[in-house]
């Protein structure tokens, strides 16, 4: 959804992943996928976009609507107390902030359903044929889209391989959700490959270890991607879909 031009080409990928080896002095082995879900294999960004927007227009801030993409990643908790620390000069405690994130939810709730991200259930296809553990790791507990899960990917996301906001006390952009999902996985970070749509999702990966491969899905370039620390950067998933295969293999 932006005019960045990417070099995704064989060479492209072979470069970064030698890079990658050399800099954390490792050879190229990828046993687990740690995925995002927002944006990443859901196209519901838009719609969590919007739902931002209306609960925050009702306190009283005024905020873009395309800077919620900017905090994707982020614990609604996180997001909240964020944003009325910098426009209202307060944090509003834990529960104030909880019960704002469940009116956002449902907001969110009644939009019309949000479609699959095309190209995710072929990359998720990809990575089971080749025997890659997949871990979902998002900073939501929108259960509407959690439960989802299991009829639009079947059998992509196993129940015990799931990090969303309630597993962890720190959100994206700290490195805890992927190292938490690497326990889970029972790989090191240099076996780990994070896919990720969103600045704060690829910091969270990069500073886990992990090999990171973002996406641009929405409005965010792939300047601020590589700039947060993606290793590729892919203009869509479809496109990551194709390579992934070569990324693994490579």
């Amino acid at each position: 959804m932006n005019n960045d031009v990417l070099d995704i080409t064989p060479g492209a990928i072979a470069a970064a992943i030698g890079e990658y080896c050399r800099r954390h002095n490792c050879s190229w082995q990828p046993r687990a996928a740690l995925i995002d879900m927002d944006g990443t294999l859901i196209d519901s960004m838009r719609s969590h976009a919007a739902a931002w927007k209306r609960m925050t227009d009702r306190e009283g801030l005024s905020v873009p609507q395309d800077e919620f993409y900017l905090y994707e990643g982020m614990t609604g908790r996180a997001t909240i107390q964020m944003l009325w620390k910098r426009d209202k000069g307060y944090v509003p405690t834990d529960e104030e902030a909880d019960e704002l994130y469940a009116v956002k939810g449902g907001y969110f709730n009644e939009m019309p359903k949000v479609p699959v991200m095309p190209g995710a259930a072929q990359m998720l296809r990809t990575l089971m044929a080749e025997g890659i553990t997949r871990v979902l790791v998002t900073g939501s507990k929108q259960l509407s889209s959690l439960n989802r899960l299991d009829d639009d990917f079947p059998g992509a996301f196993p129940h015990n391989l799931r990090v969303t906001a309630t597993d962890v006390a720190h959100g994206k952009p700290s490195p805890e959700p992927y190292l938490k999902a690497m326990e889970m996985a029972s790989v090191k970070p240099e076996q780990s490959i994070v896919i990720e749509n969103a600045p704060l999702g690829v910091e969270s990966g990069a500073r886990s270890g992990a090999f990171v491969i973002a996406v641009t899905t929405g409005p965010i370039p792939a300047s601020a991607m590589t700039a947060a620390g993606a290793h590729l950067v892919f203009p869509t998933m479809p496109s990551l879909a194709a390579a992934i295969q070569c990324i693994i293999k490579n």
